[in-house]
């Protein structure tokens, strides 16, 4: 099995890569078998592409392989089979999995809700600091300002539905001030080209 994973912070030069066995959904629930760290070049949250790799032999060995897609840099741990579960040991991991799931789910729908929330938070932030910003009419930027505070308001309650929904009315605040940021940025990639070189 394989899956790509990215960074969340700018400026941020490596992931932490933890290996978990277990059902459920929280880290804190599951078993740690290992933990390594893998290199990445600093750069803005989200460039990173980072393909995890699970393989198991046939010998009951894990090798989880970690590799940045840009620069080739990887690093694997291998993980032998060195204490095992019992069978009883599966079953109530399994069973505790569904009498869990339900809560389960929920936590973890309000972590990744608050992971967006915080990435949109920030981003608007360092955009304000843009020359962009100050085209913003006085109403729009109040209203943006009051999007952010609902935002920050409900990222600190415990339902991902009430956050998801304050998310989406701080997105539809922003797409504006977005677009002039977009259209700011282009006009600066392109001053002083000729469009032939565009």
């Amino acid at each position: 099995a394989s899956e790509m994973f990215t960074t969340f912070m700018d400026g941020q030069t490596n992931v932490d890569i933890h290996v978990l066995q277990g059902e459920r959904e929280m880290v804190d629930d599951c078993r740690s078998l290992a933990r390594f760290k893998l290199k990445v070049p600093p750069l803005p949250a989200g460039l990173a592409r980072i393909e995890v790799k699970f393989l198991i032999d046939a010998d009951g060995i894990l090798n989880v392989t970690a590799r940045d897609q840009r620069t080739g840099e990887e690093r694997s741990v291998e993980v032998k089979p060195s204490y095992g579960l019992t069978d009883q040991e599966v079953e109530r991991m399994l069973l505790e999995s569904f009498d869990h799931a339900e809560e389960d789910l929920n936590l973890r729908q309000l972590i990744e809700a608050q992971g967006e929330a915080d990435s949109a938070l920030r981003a608007t932030e360092k955009a304000f600091e843009s020359a962009a910003a100050a085209k913003l009419k006085p109403d729009e930027r109040a209203n943006i300002d009051r999007a952010m505070a609902e935002l920050m308001s409900a990222r600190g309650g415990k339902d991902h539905r009430v956050l998801r929904d304050k998310l989406e009315a701080f997105n539809e605040a922003t797409q504006h001030f977005a677009e002039v940021l977009m259209n700011s940025a282009v006009r600066t990639a392109l001053k002083g080209k000729a469009l032939k070189d565009a």
